[in-house]
C-alpha cells in the first residue's frame, strides 16, 4: 500500500510539473497537461533509462528522445543531450538546448533524466551513446565550465544549417559541444571555431530532404522554423544540411569505432 500511495504522489508531482514544462524541442505547442498514462509512461522509460546508464560504467553519455515522428526523414529520435554522472550523489544530470514553445528564442536546461522525458512523447524509446572515456571526461569539464554556455546560440531554428551560426537547434549544440571537446585543447571555444574544425574534419550531415510545400508550409506557421541560413541551391532543391540525432551519433562513431549505442524500451 505504501509503495502505490508513493507511486501516486510521484505521478501527481509529475503531473504538476508537466502543466508547467515551458519549453519543447522543436515539438508543437501543446495547451493540455500529459495525461496521467503519459506520465507514468514516461517516467517508466527515464527509470529505465537511469539503470542503463548506471549499468553502462559511463561518467557522461548522450541520451535521445522521439519527441515527435520524423520517420518520413528516415529519423527515428528528434532530440538529443548530454547526460553526465554526479558519483558522489549517485545521479545523472541532463544538459540540453530547449526552444521556448511558440517562439524561434533557446536556453540551456540542466535537469534530471525524469525531466527529459517528461515531454510529449511519440515513442517510448531513448537512445543511449557512449562515447570514448577520454571523450567523456573533456565533455564533462567542457559542461562545468564555460564553454558550453559560449557555444550555445539562442536563436533557435529547428532546421538550421551545420555551418552557419546565425541560428542553432539543439542537436547541433549537443554537436559543437563534442567537436570542442575532440579538438586539441583550447583550440574550440565557439561556434566558428567548432564549425570550422568540423569542415576541416571533412565532417558532412545526412541531408534531410525536405519538400518546397513542406518548407513554405514550415516557414509561414512555425517560428521556429527558417530556411535563409542554408546554401541558396541546395534549399531550392530540397537538400536540408541540419544536424539530426544520426548526425551526432555518425560524428561520434566515426571518431570511435568503439563507441557504444544501445537502445531503451
Amino acid at each position: 500500500m505504501r509503495a502505490h500511495r508513493d507511486r501516486l504522489a510521484r505521478v501527481a508531482c509529475a503531473l504538476m510539473l508537466a502543466a508547467a514544462l515551458p519549453a519543447h524541442a522543436g515539438q508543437p505547442c501543446r495547451d493540455e497537461p500529459l495525461s496521467v498514462d503519459e506520465v507514468r509512461r514516461s517516467l517508466d522509460l527515464a527509470q529505465r533509462t537511469f539503470a542503463a546508464l548506471d549499468a553502462s560504467g559511463a561518467s557522461v553519455a548522450l541520451i535521445a528522445r522521439a519527441g515527435q515522428d520524423l520517420s518520413k526523414y528516415g529519423v527515428a529520435y528528434s532530440h538529443m543531450g548530454i547526460v553526465v554522472r554526479d558519483h558522489a550523489a549517485g545521479r545523472w544530470t541532463v544538459v540540453h538546448e530547449l526552444n521556448a514553445c511558440g517562439t524561434a528564442d533557446s536556453d540551456l536546461f540542466v535537469e534530471g533524466v525524469g525531466n527529459f522525458f517528461l515531454t510529449d512523447l511519440y515513442r517510448y524509446r531513448a537512445q543511449v551513446v557512449i562515447p570514448a572515456p577520454d571523450v567523456q571526461a573533456r565533455v564533462a569539464t567542457l559542461v562545468a565550465g564555460r564553454t558550453a554556455r559560449r557555444l550555445h546560440e539562442p536563436h533557435y531554428n529547428m532546421l538550421s544549417y551545420v555551418y552557419s551560426t546565425r541560428y542553432q537547434n539543439s542537436n547541433q549544440w549537443v554537436l559543437e559541444t563534442l567537436a570542442a571537446a575532440s579538438a586539441p585543447a583550447g583550440a574550440v571555444e565557439t561556434r566558428a571555431e567548432a564549425q570550422a574544425w568540423l569542415k576541416n574534419q571533412g565532417y558532412r550531415v545526412p541531408t534531410v530532404e525536405v519538400p518546397a510545400v513542406a518548407r513554405l508550409g514550415a516557414r509561414m506557421f512555425r517560428a521556429n522554423v527558417a530556411f535563409d541560413d542554408h546554401p541558396f541551391n541546395r534549399r531550392m532543391a530540397g537538400q536540408i544540411d541540419t544536424v539530426t540525432t544520426d548526425a551526432v551519433v555518425n560524428f561520434v562513431r566515426g571518431r570511435d569505432p568503439q563507441t557504444r549505442v544501445f537502445v531503451v524500451e
